[in-house]
């Protein structure tokens, strides 16, 4: 066995392998505990982490006998407290009035700032942008909800970029604190939101502040990585002329770090942006008003054109503030002398503050400024009901025929194989992978973390999930590269296709649920294919951006060296596209596990649908374990996949 185990070639990891898969299934017969965990074994985590958290929130208190004694829960709900006076404001400017006399601003100031701002950023184009996605959610009657949302959406972003901001310097400056810091990080990403969700709602409550503080803990992590990153990316060199000219550590932060990392700090605050509007829907779950909460009413009440319509409001919010915020991002640095006058500095600022009065002014007069009447808004929620109607009736024999085939042919076949797979086998191939990839250490750090759902008594449940996200991902995979491959080979269909990646990505992850269950019902087909059309755009993104980056001199050297269109794909392009290639295969995995909780809402029995009951009971350490058992199959599948990618990177001459 020693020497098998020190044969890292192919042939002994295959016979490893079946030797393990012999044996496990002859384990299984022999001793039943090798099938079914037994439940005296089970660790009873949950129980744990609920009754901790019963303590903190109704017995822990802090200066006890003094005049200022108070609880964990006290303080949890003070911060939430605290919170809610920037975002009434926020909501008293965009959507409610601060009294009568004052109302909220016009739809008209607002549609007209978009445009201001977006001409200031980035010129007509971003103008156009802003200002018509704002005019679309007046004119097509969904202002209030969105409004709603905006205003939430503003006072949640500068706060999450600030805390992101914070642990970016800290991990940039300190190794140590990176350490510590970088697992939680990945843990928190690879989470479903809804996991930690339910002891958010246990300390904040319920509402529109801890709604901000769940988009804070899902939006915090890659805002950071990218400061971290930005920071630590700057040449030695500036930082050398920095201290020669007597900088101290904070200046030298702030005048040399700061701007020098501009332009990776400001594609951190879009990442923010983005992922505080996508945190914000799922948010609707815990009492976050807005358009969430509508397009949640919506679905639940099978109000389908209406979710749609709320769906692409959400989308055309996603894709103002991205473009803007990207072509700010882009926008280079002005140098103006300080003598020149302040209607020269800030003419933008100027011209916002003109026309903010002048459409107060005409609003005042005419109502339809204030607030578009509802006979002046258009709606397409009627189309979209007769057309969902259409297809259910007419598709609806050939859909069900698919349907019954795919799930009693393909997909029940694949979900029984799964969960009758040993546990001991499944942990035991999962461990020797680790070890072919990486090693002894990623071979015991990944078969601990697959053994996690095993003690919890989860065993079943994670392998429901791991078919699901296995399926789905693997047809991701290979549609997403194929596509991605023929889309890379004409510049003008990868600029469609990227294009069409972007705009697929801004659609709220409620919103593939409509199609799926209008065609197919509530079935497990019905969940693989929503995580499929979500997952599916970065494998397609990473595949054309990694076959496009290839260097147009190397493809025409070896082009003359006489070799055909496919020996340079296969020969050149894929084995230097890879680590993109692999990357896309890695967020294909974790935008997969994103939307295991989000299927639970039609029906499914996997680790999602232990959240969703957990969420619906406010069962706080059932919905930490299980979250936690979709973190490590995430990481465990960004580790073995990392480890794979280094080595061909190695092999292939490129490390």
């Amino acid at each position: 066995m020693s020497r098998l185990l020190a044969l890292r070639g192919t042939v002994g990891f295959v016979l490893l392998a079946v030797l393990i898969v012999v044996t496990g299934r002859w384990a299984s017969h022999a001793q039943g505990w090798a099938l079914n965990y037994p439940s005296s074994w089970v660790v009873p985590l949950g129980d744990w982490i609920s009754v901790f958290f019963d303590w903190l929130v109704y017995d822990l208190r802090f200066f006890v006998d003094t005049a200022i004694e108070f609880s964990a829960r006290e303080a949890t709900r003070g911060f939430s407290s605290l919170l809610s006076y920037p975002l009434a404001f926020s909501e008293s400017l965009f959507f409610s009035g601060f009294n009568e006399q004052i109302p909220a601003l016009p739809w008209i100031t607002v549609v007209g700032l978009a445009a201001i701002l977006g001409h200031w950023v980035g010129g007509w184009r971003a103008a156009l942008t802003g200002g018509l996605s704002f005019l679309y959610l007046a004119v097509f009657g969904v202002w209030e909800a969105s409004m709603q949302t905006f205003a939430l959406v503003i006072v949640t972003v500068p706060l999450v970029f600030l805390a992101g901001l914070l642990f970016g310097i800290l991990m940039s400056r300190f190794r140590r604190i990176e350490t510590l810091v970088t697992p939680l990080f990945d843990m928190l990403q690879s989470m479903p939101p809804f996991a930690y969700m339910v002891p958010i709602v246990v300390l904040f409550g319920v509402g529109n502040a801890p709604a901000m503080v769940a988009t804070a803990v899902f939006a915090v992590p890659p805002v950071a990585r990218c400061v971290a990153l930005g920071l630590k990316s700057i040449s030695q060199e500036l930082i050398e002329a920095g201290l020669m000219m007597g900088c101290t550590p904070l200046q030298l932060l702030w005048k040399v770090r700061m701007p020098a990392a501009r332009a990776t700090l400001l594609v951190g605050l879009n990442q923010g942006i983005m992922q505080t509007l996508a945190m914000i829907v799922l948010a609707s779950l815990i009492g976050a008003s807005g358009l969430g909460s509508e397009l949640l009413t919506s679905l639940q009440s099978l109000r389908l054109g209406q979710a749609l319509e709320q769906g692409l409001a959400i989308v055309v919010i996603a894709v103002a503030l991205d473009r803007l915020s990207r072509a700010y991002a882009l926008k280079p640095p002005a140098n103006i002398k300080p003598a020149t006058a302040v209607w020269r500095r800030h003419p933008y600022l100027l011209l916002a503050l003109v026309f903010v009065l002048l459409s107060l002014g005409l609003a005042h007069f005419m109502a339809a400024l204030n607030v578009l009447p509802e006979t002046l808004t258009m709606s397409t929620a009627p189309w979209w009901d007769a057309k969902i109607e259409w297809i259910t009736v007419n598709w609806y024999d050939s859909v069900q025929t698919f349907r019954d085939f795919m799930l009693v042919s393909i997909l029940i076949p694949i979900r029984d194989f799964f969960r009758s797979t040993p546990w001991v086998t499944f942990v035991a191939l999962v461990a020797l992978l680790g070890y072919r990839l990486g090693g002894w250490r990623l071979s015991i750090g990944t078969g601990l973390l697959i053994l996690f759902p095993v003690v919890m008594g989860l065993w079943t449940q994670t392998m429901t999930t791991v078919y699901m996200i296995g399926t789905a991902a693997v047809v991701c995979i290979v549609f997403g590269f194929l596509f991605g491959v023929i889309a890379a080979g004409n510049k003008r269909m990868s600029e469609i296709a990227v294009g069409l990646c972007d705009f697929f990505q801004t659609f709220p992850s409620f919103i593939y649920l409509i199609p799926v269950v209008m065609l197919f019902r509530v079935s497990d087909l019905s969940a693989i294919i929503a995580v499929l059309l979500f997952a599916v755009v970065p494998m397609i993104r990473y595949t054309i951006l990694g076959l496009r980056n290839v260097s147009p001199r190397l493809l025409e050297a070896v082009t003359q060296l006489g070799t055909t269109r496919w020996q340079r794909l296969v020969k050149v392009e894929l084995p230097i596209a890879l680590p993109e290639i692999m990357l896309g295969i890695n967020q294909v995995i974790f935008m997969a596990l994103f939307m295991v909780a989000i299927t639970s809402l039609i029906g499914t029995q996997d680790l999602g649908a232990e959240i969703n009951a957990a969420r619906s009971g406010n069962n706080t350490g059932r919905a930490l374990v299980a979250g936690l058992c979709i973190a490590f199959l995430g990481i465990v599948a960004d580790r073995l996949i990392a480890a794979w990618a280094r080595r061909k990177k190695t092999e292939l001459g490129l490390a």
